[in-house]
């Protein structure tokens, strides 16, 4: 079976693998929620994008949930010090997901345009909401949050909501709504036709250039303007380490330096800006699906840049750096991993394989025609 340090890079990718997975599966839903008060015109055209994720959202939601029970698993001192330092957030987001399924459900059970157009709202808010928590997350995280941990492993948390919201993180929800209005408009391109799908392609074009642009100048932020972390002190990657047993530099750039450790790093914001590139070409050479797996590596890359530029931290210290918590000192003992992994390669692939099942069987386009069809039970 594999040595402990293996195991522990394992789990790091399997944890940065769940994310992308959320982010591809539920990226486009959180997109077309956001776009759906403006880009359909008429009720019909609202009823097709919602129904065009109709059948699939709930599945892609679990994908949160599974990243947060292993994260529970794998990385329970993680989970402890991150789900209890930013617990208003984490309650933000859990309310804002709640209107997902009422929205879904009640929309359409009454005709009233005023009922509708209130749902309609409530969507966006849970499509828009996610999707700038979790971005913002993901910005102070390369900033480093402000706990720190005692001799007995004790977190103290000493900050708050409003704290979250400075220029760097800020930036990064600029990124991720952006990508997410891109990869959103790519899956509505692919699932509909005449006007919507036009209306989406404008916006595919718009979007890949805001990301693009965006995401360029929160590397060069990144470069010159952002405190990165290191470890500088030796540790034993076999053994279960006391994450207060280490030492940790600060300084600017050193985000950085893990390009020239790992140059094959540097093809993770290629991919991602070349994607990006790519979407609204193949989109509009009518190459949906190409464009579609395009919006997909954006969204990948850009998620692979930022956790490769971390690692090995998991989670950063801004308020002591030696606090920091890294693959080796906050992950599960060795025989949890192991009964973990035993667990994720036996249920794992049966989740996959139903997944690509589900959007076999619910491919092709949703249409106007389909929806006055049915009205009673589409949504």
């Amino acid at each position: 079976m594999f040595d402990y340090e293996t195991l522990r890079i394992i789990w790091w990718a399997i944890l940065v693998f769940l994310i992308c997975g959320f982010a591809v599966m539920d990226g486009f839903d959180f997109g077309i929620a956001m776009l759906l008060p403006f880009l359909g015109k008429t009720d019909d055209q609202r009823r097709v994008m919602l129904n065009t994720i109709g059948a699939t959202w709930e599945g892609s939601q679990t994908w949160l949930v599974t990243l947060g029970g292993i994260t529970f698993g794998a990385w329970s001192i993680v989970y402890a010090v991150l789900f209890s330092g930013v617990y208003a957030g984490l309650l933000l987001l859990l309310f804002a997901l709640f209107l997902r399924p009422v929205g879904f459900d009640y929309r359409s059970k009454l005709a009233c345009p005023k009922w509708r157009s209130f749902w309609d709202w409530g969507l966006f808010v849970g499509g828009t909401v996610p999707a700038v928590v979790l971005s913002l997350a993901a910005g102070n995280l390369m900033l480093g949050l402000p706990f720190e941990l005692d001799g007995d492993m004790r977190s103290t948390y000493n900050g708050g909501l409003f704290e979250l919201f400075t220029p760097f993180p800020l930036l990064c929800v600029l990124v991720g709504v952006s990508l997410c209005l891109m990869h959103g408009a790519t899956f509505l391109h692919w699932r509909t036709e005449n006007e919507l799908a036009e209306r989406a392609q404008k916006v595919i074009q718009l979007s890949s250039l805001a990301f693009i642009a965006l995401f360029v100048l929160a590397g060069v932020y990144i470069a010159f303007g952002v405190e990165g972390y290191k470890v500088t002190s030796v540790i034993d990657t076999n053994i279960t380490a006391n994450p207060l047993h280490k030492t940790v530099e600060k300084g600017i750039g050193l985000w950085l330096s893990n390009y020239s450790t790992y140059p094959l790093l540097l093809l993770a914001p290629l991919i991602a800006m070349s994607s990006a590139l790519f979407t609204p070409f193949f989109s509009a050479k009518g190459q949906s699906a190409i464009a579609f797996v395009a919006s997909s590596l954006a969204m990948i890359g850009a998620i692979i840049t930022a956790g490769g530029s971390m690692f090995p931290f998991v989670l950063p210290s801004s308020l002591n750096a030696i606090s920091s918590l890294i693959i080796w000192d906050s992950s599960g003992s060795h025989y949890t991993l192991k009964m973990l992994l035993a667990a994720t390669v036996v249920f794992m692939p049966i989740v996959l394989g139903y997944t690509i099942w589900v959007y076999r069987i619910m491919r092709g386009k949703v249409t106007v025609e389909q929806i006055q069809a049915n009205q009673h039970t589409l949504y």
